[in-house]
């Protein structure tokens, strides 16, 4: 039995557990609320395995792409652009500045030590930060979600709306696609080749350079999925929208699930949305200040002390 098999044992009776625990203590609702939310730090949390998976750094612009991708929705239809092709504008705008991220700032610092890659990526999100503020001024605006009915279906008490729906959808079908895009096609293959042996791909003939270029594109499409489905659902957004509230629980998640697995992010994401939802919800935490913060940590010390790579990580 491999290790991802050996996990999928363990984990599906742990999870029907919990659930079981939810339900017994009346907090399902907590549950339900705690998995919606966690889906979206999976967004966040995809995108930052993805480029450490292929080249090893950690990316604190990701945050920024989703938000880039939300002033352009907001500004393309608020101009009359129709939702639909205001959403393609969004993704585009973000797969844009995650190609002009990797050619500008990560190609030529490529053989730099990983740590000054990480401030440079920093950089970029201070950057964009700023331009945000300047063309769209510091003050918070909401978003209209694509699909506007709520309450289309009830699961556990808790009323779903048509836009939490799609987001959980896409995160599905995201799932299957980087599987299969990573164990069955050559490109898939030739970027976890190039994160491993990068020289002997090269001598293959495989530019690492285009792997990383591709590499970045698809994690700044990640982020501006992230944005343009997570923030309509009832939240407002400013300059550095996700930075600020997503990027942290989405570094958590890709920790508490492994930083070389891409499953491992959805299942961090889900750990980090249960534990914030549950640290709002029970009545134990009423009196404990920053308690979602509070219990995120615990569970990121308590996983990485018995699993130093994540749940579903590699050791080194």
């Amino acid at each position: 039995m491999d290790s991802q098999t050996r996990y999928a044992v363990i984990g599906l009776p742990a999870a029907a557990l919990v659930v079981l625990l939810f339900v017994l203590a009346d907090l399902e609702r907590a549950l339900v609320r705690g998995v919606i939310g966690g889906a979206t730090y999976g967004f966040i949390a995809l995108g930052l395995v993805l480029v450490y998976k292929s080249s090893g750094i950690f990316n604190f612009a990701q945050g920024e792409f989703g938000t880039v991708a939300v002033f352009t929705l907001w500004l393309a239809h608020s101009n009359g652009v129709p939702y639909f092709f205001a959403m393609l504008l969004a993704l585009v705008a973000a797969v844009a500045m995650g190609l002009v991220t990797e050619r500008v700032v990560v190609r030529p610092l490529f053989d730099a030590p990983r740590v000054t890659l990480l401030v440079a990526t920093a950089g970029v999100a201070l950057l964009a930060i700023g331009v945000e503020i300047w063309f769209g001024e510091p003050k918070l605006r909401s978003l209209d979600p694509a699909l506007p009915k709520l309450g289309r279906i009830s699961i556990l008490g808790v009323q779903l709306s048509d836009q939490e729906l799609l987001l959980m959808a896409v995160l599905v079908a995201l799932g299957v696609v980087l599987a299969l895009f990573f164990n069955r096609t050559n490109l898939g293959l030739a970027i976890l080749g190039a994160s491993q042996e990068p020289t002997a791909t090269e001598l293959v003939g495989i530019s690492v350079k285009r792997l990383s270029s591709f590499t970045w594109g698809m994690a700044a499409l990640l982020g501006g999925l992230a944005g343009i489905l997570a923030i309509p659902i009832g939240k407002a957004f400013g300059p550095g929208a996700l930075t600020s509230g997503m990027l942290i629980p989405g570094f958590t998640a890709a920790v508490v699930g492994g930083m070389t697995s891409l499953p491992g992010a959805f299942v961090g994401g889900a750990i980090v949305g249960v534990a914030q939802s549950l640290a709002v919800s029970a009545s134990v935490f009423e009196d404990v200040p920053g308690s979602a913060a509070l219990m995120v940590f615990v569970i990121l010390v308590a996983i990485l002390s018995v699993r130093p790579q994540g749940i579903l990580g590699k050791a080194a």
